[in-house]
């Protein structure tokens, strides 16, 4: 009897041993697969001129949204989301790893693009003002209505570029190898 005993003692061990790894596990595959915000920003008008872009008429609120699988969306402030800029030397810190956008602009010419590198934001009223890098499109536009299309949190790169392109892939073949 006291075999017995001892042998039910040591399933329900086991069992709680299993029970927490499992959980640990999915834990860390949860942290893994966090989702990636991404934001959008309209103006009714802008400028770009000698490095500084130039959003007048900024809708107070930032549409945030995730990538797949998740598909969350939520609102945020505008001066909510230039906090970013002022939240330390984190992982996803903005004064690290400033984010890159894709500009979409209505023009005299018709609509354009323009991918760029956000830093420095400064909020006053309904005019919002970012330092950038040009990554490819022209240097000097000016417009009415326009969106700003900006990355991944911690990830520099823009969904339109080649870099961003090959970690869609990647996550894709990832995802039909999983089934």
């Amino acid at each position: 009897m006291k075999i017995l005993q001892n042998l039910i003692n040591l399933t329900i061990a086991s069992l709680i041993i299993l029970l927490l790894s499992l959980t640990v596990s999915c834990k860390k595959d949860v942290e893994a697969n966090d989702p990636e915000w991404l934001f959008v920003q309209n103006a009714q008008s802008v400028t770009l001129n000698d490095g500084v872009l130039t959003l007048t008429g900024i809708n107070p609120t930032t549409v945030c949204f995730t990538d797949r699988p998740e598909r969350m969306a939520a609102l945020s402030g505008t001066d909510e989301f230039v906090e970013f800029w002022n939240q330390g030397a984190g992982k996803d810190s903005f004064i690290k790893d400033p984010p890159n956008a894709t500009l979409s602009i209505v023009t005299q010419n018709g609509a354009e693009d323009v991918v760029l590198t956000l830093m420095n934001p400064i909020l006053k009223n309904d005019m919002l003002k970012y330092d950038v890098e040009i990554i490819e499109g022209n240097e000097q536009l000016e417009g009415g209505a326009a969106s700003l299309f900006i990355d991944v949190i911690g990830r520099p790169l823009t969904p339109v570029s080649v870099a961003g392109v090959a970690r869609r892939t990647r996550r894709r073949t990832v995802a039909r190898m999983a089934y």
